[in-house]
């Protein structure tokens, strides 16, 4: 599900699909990042430096320790000096998409090309399921165990929630449907996909006035191999941007624990999506 190591070549591509992994191994990460920024993947096995924003790079390892990096290296900026509609709350922002949405303080963005997905655990291309881009995460080391007994421990976020393309997609219903089944079944009932349920999609309009897609996918009786094996969520809206493209913003967390992110507040965030023209545009 969650951390694992994408291939110098075949990595996903950030424009597209990309997903998120609990703490039994099926959620993939990758960073792209700019030469001068530093990024130290604590949760994952390893990630992926790609330049030029294509599927190239090299391998970054990661090490016990990194240089500071300074503020105008600041691997979570990004957000063009964007204001949160919510007083308290943080700017989450994907500058290659123009999309921005908010969190409460507690969340804590990742840098703007740093992509989270996920994909079938017996995939050796690990062609993503779904993916997001510049997400913010709350509580990364939420859960940790190694379940896989490979001697490591993998952690499981509290919540995730990112936002992505869909150009190859027919319309915002098929998005919101498709996108939110495959982040739970992804994540957590892999590979049972019959452990997976979707409510029905229904229009949504942001506080912004951007009118799209909302559905929820939750999963059932998922087997408890490791304390990290729980019952997820996921809420993906999607919309026609201003451009004419399909995009989408996608909540994923666990489901059914005492910490559980409330619908309510998944509701709050998502009614802060709204596009913006990025600085270097």
């Amino acid at each position: 599900m969650w951390p694992g190591e994408q291939t110098p070549t075949g990595g996903p591509d950030p424009r597209q699909p990309h997903p998120y992994q609990p703490g039994n191994g099926r959620t993939k990460v990758v960073a792209i990042v700019a030469a001068a920024a530093v990024v130290v993947a604590a949760a994952v096995t390893g990630a992926v430096l790609l330049g030029g924003g294509e599927e190239e790079g090299a391998r970054l390892e990661p090490t016990a320790s990194a240089p500071a990096a300074s503020p105008a290296d600041d691997p979570r900026g990004g957000d063009d000096g964007l204001k949160p509609t919510l007083a308290g709350w943080t700017v989450v922002a994907n500058p290659g998409q123009g999309i921005a949405f908010d969190v409460p303080a507690s969340w804590v963005r990742q840098s703007p090309t740093w992509v989270t997905y996920v994909a079938e655990d017996d995939d050796p291309d690990e062609k993503p399921l779904v993916a997001m881009k510049a997400p913010a995460v709350l509580q990364e080391k939420w859960c940790g165990s190694d379940g896989d007994r490979d001697g490591s421990v993998d952690y499981t976020p509290l919540a995730s929630a990112g936002t992505r393309g869909n150009n190859s997609a027919r319309s915002t219903g098929e998005i919101a449907r498709d996108d939110s089944a495959d982040w739970v079944y992804g994540a957590f009932t892999q590979p049972d996909r019959d452990k997976v349920s979707t409510g029905p999609v229904t229009s949504f309009t942001t506080s912004s006035g951007i009118r799209g897609s909302v559905a929820t996918s939750r999963s059932s009786g998922v087997e408890k191999k490791s304390k990290c094996e729980v019952n997820g969520k996921a809420t993906t809206f999607a919309f026609e941007s201003a451009d004419g493209d399909f995009v989408s913003w996608s909540f994923v967390g666990p489901a059914d624990v005492a910490d559980e992110v409330p619908d309510a507040t998944v509701r709050r965030i998502l009614a802060t999506v709204r596009e913006y023209t990025p600085a270097d545009s």
